[in-house]
């Protein structure tokens, strides 16, 4: 059992507020900071899978966050894929000169 910082009343461990004199225990949790920052999108842009579970991890506690690493991670499979897809043009056109010569 605590004691009131108030009042001196003897009161729960994990009360806000002293039920004698309603003063406030200051035990209330500090506020987390959710600034949604750049270098989290750009995390999940580089290491998608790592961006996909922040985003699952922060979605409830740190919505701004969350959604930057989800961002970061669709943005990095678009260009994963787009980057694919310019690397088998590039292979098939090589495979085209290769074969057949420029003209």
């Amino acid at each position: 059992m605590a004691y009131c910082r108030n009042c001196g009343t003897q009161i729960d461990d994990d009360a806000a507020f002293c039920p004698d004199c309603g003063a406030s225990q200051g035990n209330a949790n500090p506020p987390v900071a959710d600034n949604g920052g750049f270098l989290w999108g750009l995390l999940g842009c580089c290491i998608p899978i790592a961006g996909f579970i922040l985003f699952l991890v922060w979605k409830d506690t740190k919505p701004k966050t969350a959604k930057a690493a989800g961002i970061g991670v669709i943005v990095g499979i678009v260009l994963a894929i787009l980057g694919y897809i310019v690397g088998l043009v590039i292979m098939v056109m090589i495979c085209w000169v290769i074969c057949n010569g420029w003209s």
